[in-house]
């Protein structure tokens, strides 16, 4: 491979807190190591448009706190086609950039591979969703804000379900994964979690609803992932309002709330870390593959592993959490 003389740097996809930090260490380690860093507006959409510009060390001043894209991102059909991905790879070579390094999620990478065996084309990504679903990484940047975004909704929400003794629903992202409902359910004393990784028995959760407000309990949460096979919130407590009329329901969906907002420290310090060392690595000669930390050490997964292996939820904790809160 020839050296690698400029780098650029792109989000994509759905924006998650921290990924101004990582843009920051991208560009700044670029530049300490002698490269030119330029900023990719918009993901693969601004790549085929050309919105393409040299950024400096100044460029990335005072943004580790901010959460959203300073490069903006968004959904490209147009680079699912061959024609897209062509003109792509020529606004890359009219500015002389040698590699990338994209931010983003499972559609992200699978667009950086294609790109990547189509045109030879070194490129490193960085797990940038607040889902945590890809393999190779024990943290996705922004899955912490997000658990702790969702902790402080439903702890003022235990408040007002605790005054009018209510039972709230509160749904959470999480379309193909329930990472975040269970963490936040876990750290908020959710009475029941419900994730798309199990099936959730209508019938068995009214059941043990009523049972608890028969024993004791005049308000509680149900924490359902938007993913949930019985449904979303509403559905959910459509059907159990139905099995147990008794009972005062009311639904919460949080929504984007949950992508937005000053990142955490946690992943502050992990964007910058990642974004440290995909620089690092695009000059050692990684390409094709994610950057991720597990068990606090540096790995690499090709791209296709991280978006097709599946990362198991530890259900373990699922039994926890009801234990927990009986």
């Amino acid at each position: 491979m020839s050296q690698i003389t400029r780098i650029g740097v792109m989000t994509s996809g759905g924006d998650s807190p921290g990924m101004n930090a990582a843009i920051r260490a991208v560009v700044r380690t670029s530049i300490f190591c002698g490269l030119d860093v330029f900023g990719i507006y918009r993901g693969y959409e601004g790549l085929i448009d050309d919105q393409i510009e040299q950024l400096s060390s100044s460029s990335v001043s005072n943004i580790i706190q901010r959460g959203g894209t300073i490069l903006k991102t968004a959904r490209s059909k147009r680079f699912m086609e061959y024609t897209g991905r062509l003109q792509a790879y020529n606004n890359l070579k009219a500015h002389n950039i040698d590699a990338m390094v994209v931010i983003g999620g499972n559609g992200t990478f699978t667009g950086a591979s294609l790109f990547d065996m189509e045109f030879d084309f070194p490129i490193i990504g960085l797990p940038g969703t607040i889902d945590n679903d890809l393999y190779g990484t024990d943290a996705t940047i922004g899955y912490d804000t997000a658990i702790n975004t969702v902790v402080e909704a439903a702890d003022k929400i235990r408040d007002t379900a605790s005054s009018h003794d209510r039972l709230f629903f509160i749904e959470v992202m999480g379309r193909d994964a329930g990472f975040i409902a269970l963490r936040s359910g876990i750290a908020c004393g959710a009475e029941f979690i419900l994730v798309p990784e199990t099936t959730t028995y209508i019938d068995n959760l009214a059941r043990l609803l009523k049972h608890d407000w028969r024993r004791s309990k005049t308000s509680g949460i149900v924490i359902v992932a938007e993913g949930d096979e019985s449904g979303g919130a509403y559905e959910v407590a459509a059907k159990v309002k139905e099995k147990v009329p008794e009972l005062d329901t009311r639904v919460t969906i949080l929504g984007h709330i949950q992508r937005g907002g000053s990142p955490s420290a946690f992943d502050r310090v992990l964007a910058s870390t990642l974004g440290f060392i995909s620089v690092r690595g695009l000059i050692q000669g990684q390409r094709g593959v994610m950057a991720g930390i597990v068990n606090k050490e540096i790995v690499y997964t090709p791209f296709d592993n991280a978006i097709k292996h599946h990362k198991d939820i530890n259900k373990e904790m699922l039994e926890m959490s009801r234990i927990l809160a009986l």
